[in-house]
């Protein structure tokens, strides 16, 4: 996918990535996915699969887990921007669980649930 984003987005064209480049990820640009540390909110996939019609036009479902189904299937953001990098975020304060959840239209208790490995205090 990354090869082909290159290729569409015009940028990549003169790039002669090999997989091995690919997978070091030695090439400009990220592609952060929910879930993992730069994003770890797996209830952003619900409004990316919205937003794209995902089950419609690919297939692919979500189970109440939020994992993706068929298991091979992969999401994300594709940021191009030179300076793009990936990041960590880090334990999260109550304070910062509270907004969120206003932003997000959600219980507090919700979002704790989904994102309890990353909470600094015990719910």
């Amino acid at each position: 996918l990354h090869r082909q984003a290159r290729r569409e987005w015009g940028y990549g064209g003169t790039e002669d990535l090999t997989n091995e480049d690919l997978i070091r990820e030695r090439y400009r640009g990220i592609r952060p996915a929910p879930g993992y540390p730069a994003c770890p909110d797996h209830t952003e996939k619900w409004g990316l699969f919205d937003l794209l019609g995902v089950p419609d036009r690919a297939g692919i479902t979500l189970t109440e887990h939020l994992a993706m189904y068929p298991a091979s299937s992969v999401s994300g953001w594709y940021f191009s921007h030179p300076e793009s990098r990936y990041f960590n975020v880090g334990k999260l304060g109550r304070d910062q669980v509270e907004e969120y959840a206003v932003r997000k239209g959600m219980e507090v208790r919700e979002v704790e649930r989904w994102l309890g490995p990353y909470l600094n205090y015990e719910p």
